[in-house]
């Protein structure tokens, strides 16, 4: 099978089109023939060797990619619930080969059913960032119906599924973004957009149960200004964990009597389900930005390291109507 591999860590020319023998899957694993993987932040951390912490978790050569849409070709004799021919999305075994190949092997637990209304490239793009911000909001952040909601980051591939998610539950949602992209973060349904760089949003917002950190910026003095607008015992919740709560910040939080929360994602199937559920009953919309062929990861991942991606990028691995 073809496959995306690293055998060293570097820039985006590691990255190399190979052979690759199909991985057999395990007892509690499905063999997913891979129709489209989105392309996230953490692949080119990964790639890059930045990350000190997670770079001892891999091991070269490693196939990149953690959020897939394809078909079942093959069940673990240990799985329930699948069969060879359904249609699923969800996140590959990490650490492990990932998702940048014509065929992966992951946990059946980490999948679900792909929903309907989607095509194989608009689903890949749902698994990590999604349950991402599902998450940060409902896993760490309890939101619930009547809610104030702030999210910083609105308009990146986490931050406008958690826009989403939060109003497609009775959120009150307050987003920021760049002043290019208020816009678009009113369309996907915030009540306010707020321009991070013009307004000051700490004199502007009041009274927030719960703040998500969905920007990249790992800034110690932003998340000082988003404590400051939390109700008193609010929660402020991080999907950067890998950028710990600095002692000013644990100073305000507990000022405030809130609550700091670092939020791992969690690929959990039932999350999975409940998400396709709002998607295809249309509450929830899935933004592609651009679609790239897999020979061309490189400018996918260039892209990519912008930071200034609205939506999602994917890869195409087979074309849409392809056999499994």
């Amino acid at each position: 099978m073809k496959a995306v591999t690293i055998k060293a860590f570097g820039g985006p020319e590691v990255l190399q089109l190979v052979d690759a023998p199909r991985p057999v899957p395990a007892a509690d694993e499905l063999l997913i023939s891979v129709y489209a993987s989105g392309v996230n932040p953490v692949d080119w951390v990964i790639r890059n060797g930045s990350n000190e912490a997670m770079r001892s978790f891999l091991t070269l050569p490693l196939t990149l990619g953690w959020d897939a849409a394809g078909v079942v070709a093959e069940v673990g004799s240990a799985v329930t619930g699948f069969q060879p021919g359904d249609a699923v999305y969800g996140v590959p075994n990490f650490p492990g080969n990932g998702s940048y190949a014509e065929y992966c092997a992951a946990k059946a637990s980490q999948f679900a059913r792909k929903p309907q209304r989607l095509s194989f490239i608009e689903a890949a793009g749902v698994p990590l960032a999604g349950l991402t911000a599902w998450t940060g909001l409902f896993g760490h952040g309890q939101v619930r119906a009547g809610q104030r909601v702030l999210i910083q980051g609105a308009s990146g591939g986490v931050g406008g599924f958690a826009v989403q998610f939060a109003k497609a539950k009775g959120a009150y949602v307050i987003g920021l973004a760049s002043a290019g992209n208020l816009d678009y973060v009113k369309q996907l349904g915030a009540d306010e957009a707020l321009d991070y760089r013009g307004q000051p949003f700490e004199e502007l917002v009041r009274d927030v149960d719960v703040v998500l950190e969905a920007s990249p910026q790992r800034d110690n003095r932003e998340r000082l200004k988003a404590v400051a607008v939390l109700k008193p015992g609010g929660i402020f919740v991080s999907v950067n964990v890998d950028a710990p709560f600095d002692e000013a910040v644990r100073a305000a939080l507990a000022q405030k009597q809130a609550t700091g929360e670092m939020a791992p994602n969690q690929p959990r199937q039932d999350w999975l389900t409940e998400i396709a559920q709002l998607i295809d009953a249309g509450q929830v919309q899935v933004v592609v930005s651009r679609v790239y062929p897999l020979a061309e990861v490189a400018a996918a991942h260039r892209e990519s390291e912008t930071w200034h991606v609205r939506g999602k990028l994917v890869l195409e691995i087979r074309p849409e109507n392809a056999p499994a």
